[in-house]
């Protein structure tokens, strides 16, 4: 027999016990339609937090402040001393709870650090309200990293941070409000941004909206290019009496080719500085990894349910071999070898693996898209762009290639044992 042969052979064989074959097969869909929902959901979720992630800053990027005197020490918290807590004119002293601001020359190291490409100092401004035409006021945010990260869009582009024009990406919430009847309307618009400077007088200024963003649960408030940025921050602190310049933090940026120990090296030189730097996976790696071991334990009891049903494999070939040993008998007898026997029931096991897996995926599929599709516009409609089971070509796939695998395994018992049978005593079988 040739490999044609073997494989029309093994999906006729398969159907002889009907319902035997369909238990088998409704065992193995169980765990293939688990384990494809599930590997949906932890894609689905995946993207998700990535694009949150997104929002936060670049996949090249290094949050960097001073490294505060309490954290430092590592000796659990410090004891409160209300005289050392307040300066004279009142706000908290740096260092205590408040770490320390950054200065120029601090900018001048965390650049000249090994591994540093750039760096900026993270400006902090604090604009009042957002209107547009002669519109109703409205109170508005930024988000301090907006001009780095990458927005989460609804409609429009991401912003050019090396544009001489000012630009802001809208949070999606404000675009009714602001008189707009969709995303679309409101590009390319001018509106108006509030903001007091520290003497409390209040100027206006003007810029164009490029982007609509949907909310993100990790970065709130709008994102604003640096030379909008820099204009707020320079209204912002006008009347403040010149000296040592100070930042909250900088964001400096690294190459992403480099290792994982080289990264770490690069945090650990500017520790030695003074200084801390966390990268965007580093603020946000627990939710990372509680989202991960969540996923692995819904996939583990889908494999549970994979193991359970290649036991059900093996039942059914076994009592194949059981009912066909004439039969292998006089296939061995006419020459057949042991190796050729030992593929047809090999291949007898792939199938019913495939059939299993193949439906199973497929209803997963198709009742999971329907299924996030309604809670996208239903449950989890509060969480725009969340589509929780994203189902990928390339892992559906996997699924369908590892249950076929799995069967292969489990039939390799009894393949084993049909392939060792003698074909005298086969044929004397009653």
């Amino acid at each position: 027999m040739n490999a044609p042969d073997l494989i029309s052979s093994a999906v006729a064989n398969t159907f002889r016990s009907k319902l035997r074959t369909t238990l088998t097969v409704l065992a193995i869909f169980v765990g293939a339609f688990t384990l494809t929902l599930t590997s949906a959901v932890g894609a689905g979720v995946a993207q998700y937090v990535d694009k949150q992630v997104s929002a936060m800053g670049s996949a090249d990027m290094l949050f960097v402040q001073k490294t505060s005197e309490d954290t430092a020490a590592g000796e659990g918290p410090a004891e409160y001393d209300p005289e050392a807590a307040q300066s004279p004119a009142g706000p908290p002293v740096p260092g205590r709870g408040v770490p320390d601001p950054l200065t120029a020359e601090d900018l001048e190291v965390i650049r000249d650090t090994e591994g540093v490409l750039d760096a900026d100092p993270l400006r902090m401004v604090a604009p009042e309200y957002i209107s547009f035409d002669d519109g109703t006021a409205y109170e508005f945010t930024a988000n301090p990293v907006g001009s780095i990260a990458r927005a989460d869009l609804e409609a429009g582009r991401q912003l050019e941070g090396g544009s001489a024009q000012h630009e802001v990406v809208l949070p999606s919430p404000y675009v009714a409000p602001l008189g707009f009847d969709s995303a679309e309307q409101a590009l390319d618009s001018t509106v108006r941004l509030g903001i007091t400077d520290v003497l409390g007088e209040q100027h206006t200024v003007e810029a164009t909206v490029v982007g609509v963003a949907r909310e993100s649960l990790l970065a709130s408030g709008a994102s604003m290019n640096e030379a909008l940025l820099a204009e707020l921050s320079d209204i912002q602190s006008a009347g403040i009496g010149t000296g040592t310049p100070g930042f909250v933090a900088a964001i400096a940026h690294f190459d992403t080719s480099l290792a994982e120990e080289e990264v770490d090296a690069l945090k650990s030189s500017l520790a030695e500085a003074g200084l801390t730097a966390q990268t965007t996976e580093d603020q946000l790696g627990m939710i990372q990894t509680v989202i991960s071991g969540i996923v692995g334990i819904l996939n583990a009891f889908a494999v549970i349910a994979l193991v359970a049903a290649s036991f059900g494999i093996i039942n059914t070939l076994l009592m194949s071999v059981q009912e066909r040993t004439r039969e292998i008998g006089l296939m061995k007898a006419m020459g057949m070898s042991g190796g050729r026997v030992f593929a047809l029931f090999s291949l007898e096991a792939v199938v019913i693996g495939f059939l299993g897996s193949a439906i199973g995926a497929g209803a997963a599929v198709g009742l999971g898209s329907v299924v996030s599709s309604a809670l996208a516009e239903g449950a989890l409609s509060g969480l725009p762009g969340l589509s929780i089971m994203l189902f990928k070509p390339t892992t559906v796939a996997g699924v369908i290639l590892l249950i076929m695998a799995i069967a292969f395994l489990a039939g390799t018992l009894p393949a084993r044992q049909a392939a060792k049978q003698n074909p005298i005593d086969s044929l004397r079988y009653e």
